[in-house]
């Protein structure tokens, strides 16, 4: 770390549904990167009624270190409204920072501190795949493509220059979250990530890459499906509408 950040000051938002194979594994190595890097955080498990019993794991890991909390949700409605319920749960106790993540170890809990680090300089940090020193492991031609595929047509539809628009690793401070009107996001699959991202450009906000390594989930089941990739081709094209709002906001 290059300096430190007030306390508390750093939040981890991970949404979950059906991680019990992952959960407990993932908030040990965060909390346990707090105390290594010096980083005075929380880690905000957001879970959509998960019936494989993630929830009553968290709880129980949060019984035994109070900087683990649990968001109880009661059903699936997709990771954006679980990503915006997460970023008003973390503001309204008090965050500087930040960092969304996935529960399944593709996104390296070593990379958090790294993020956090870019902040300093940047109003928004994206983890990227897709910039030099980024790289995928162990995903299939098919999934490797429709990834790519789905950067270049956001950059392509939004006039954009950022390499990795769909990737789901990011830090925001506290004042983009603040100044953008997270109730009219109403992306509810992937597109929540590009529409966050380029809410935050238009809002004149410092957006930054820094490469990480994404690895394929060991554990579960992706969560990626066909209407996911068809709220995208849809919702992408609307985003321009935006540009005529006051700040993107």
């Amino acid at each position: 770390m290059t300096d430190t950040w007030p306390p508390g000051a750093v939040w981890v938002v991970v949404p979950t549904y059906n991680e019990a194979g992952n959960i407990e594994r993932l908030t040990g190595e965060l909390t346990a990167l707090f105390d290594r890097d010096g980083i005075d955080g929380h880690v905000l498990v957001v879970d959509d009624g998960s019936p494989d019993g993630t929830a009553a794991l968290v709880t129980a890991s949060a019984a035994r270190d109070p900087r683990i909390e649990l968001l109880q949700r009661t059903e699936k409605q997709g990771i954006g409204p679980a990503y915006i319920a997460g970023f008003r749960h973390a503001l309204a106790a008090g965050a500087a920072l930040i960092v969304q993540m996935d529960a399944d170890f593709s996104h390296d809990p070593r990379d958090v501190g790294r993020l956090v680090d870019a902040a300093f300089a940047a109003d928004v940090v994206l983890g990227s795949r897709y910039v030099p020193g980024g790289r995928v492991l162990h995903w299939n031609a098919l999934r490797r493509l429709i990834s790519r595929a789905g950067s270049v047509y956001a950059r392509a539809v939004l006039g954009l220059t950022h390499r990795d628009l769909t990737g789901g690793f990011k830090c925001f401070r506290r004042e983009v979250l603040e100044s953008l009107r997270l109730d009219d996001v109403a992306a509810a699959g992937y597109v929540f990530q590009i529409e966050m991202t380029y809410r935050a450009l238009l809002a004149g906000y410092r957006v930054v890459e820094i490469p990480i390594t994404f690895t394929e989930r060991q554990v579960g089941e992706s969560k990626m499906t066909g209407g996911i990739v068809r709220e995208a081709a849809v919702r992408v094209p609307r985003l321009r509408r935006l540009r005529r709002g006051s700040t993107g906001a």
